[in-house]
């Protein structure tokens, strides 16, 4: 009986330094929960683990977890990541982003978007906005987009950002179609008013079937946007636009669906129609900060 167990016990052992391939089954949706045991690669311990919101597979040492790969369950797998930036470089990307330099003529909007407000350090992209004097205007600020270097047709986009805040200060992150002689449609993935930072604004631009202007929208009111980082985001597919806030459903419309490919855009305006201008309670300089912009898309979409 000792010498059965003892040859038992090492048949275990080989078969944990062979490799394991378990598959864990939870409770939820998949309604089983056990564990089954097959053989894997030598020398090499995989688990792939599934569960109600994913199916994740981990190569496993004795000491440490390497190499994790995610999968979507039913629900997310058709999302695929096809572009986006970290904003680990020392600079930003000119192969994603274009640098505005102009005076925003719209809006009747006061700020100089200049080139050197726009900086990449420490992992962040940052829209710095100054009270200073260039050309004639007594603000400056920064903005990028990624027009004629990124477009895509329908997806899913996520920025993580802490916003700049005070009055008159107008931070936004947006999307419009790739083509040089019109802005609409246009889909406001977050705009906020600087003396409101507990509110997002979630909007969508177009023109009628008269050629007028039609809009429909939702502000969400939560934490302080610009105490400390958030997440705003939109699910764009043929059939609704979806907005989320901090991975949550906020607003989500089906009465217009643009149809064509669009890009993206990131910046912070002064004073304008809708903000106002900044008074004396509005302080200098204000930071728009991003932890990364993500674009994922459906298997078989348009990019």
């Amino acid at each position: 009986m000792k010498k059965i167990s003892f040859i038992m016990m090492i048949g275990i052992i080989s078969l944990f330094f062979a490799g394991l391939f378990i598959i864990q089954l939870s409770e939820g949706s998949w309604k089983s929960s056990k564990s089954v045991s097959i053989m894997d690669e030598p020398r090499k311990d995989t688990a792939l683990s599934i569960n109600e919101d994913n199916l994740t597979k981990k190569s496993l040492s004795s000491t440490n977890l390497l190499n994790e790969v995610t999968y979507y369950n039913e629900q997310d797998k058709q999302w695929v990541l096809i572009w986006s930036d970290e904003f680990d470089s020392v600079q930003l990307h000119r192969s994603k982003w274009q640098k505005e330099n102009w005076a925003a003529e719209k809006n009747n909007e006061l700020q100089f978007y200049r080139p050197e407000n726009v900086t990449v350090d420490d992992g962040f992209l940052k829209l710095i906005s100054k009270k200073e004097m260039y050309d004639d205007r007594e603000y400056t600020s920064g903005a990028i987009h990624s027009k004629e270097k990124f477009s895509f047709l329908y997806g899913k986009v996520e920025m993580r950002a802490k916003l700049p805040k005070g009055q008159g200060i107008f931070p936004a992150f947006w999307m419009m179609p790739d083509v040089n002689d019109r802005w609409l449609p246009e889909i406001d993935i977050m705009e906020m008013l600087g003396h409101k930072p507990n509110e997002s604004w979630m909007v969508l631009h177009w023109l009628d079937e008269k050629g007028e202007l039609s809009t429909v929208s939702q502000s969400y009111i939560g934490e302080n946007f610009a105490d400390g980082f958030h997440t705003f985001g939109i699910e764009w597919t043929p059939e609704k636009v979806s907005w989320f806030i901090d991975g949550v459903k906020r607003f989500e419309t089906t009465t217009y669906i643009p149809t064509e490919d669009m890009y993206l855009y990131l910046n912070t305006a002064i004073g304008g129609n809708w903000p106002g201008t900044p008074d004396e309670t509005t302080t200098f300089p204000q930071y728009f900060e991003v932890d990364y912009v993500r674009v994922y898309q459906q298997n078989g979409a348009e990019i």
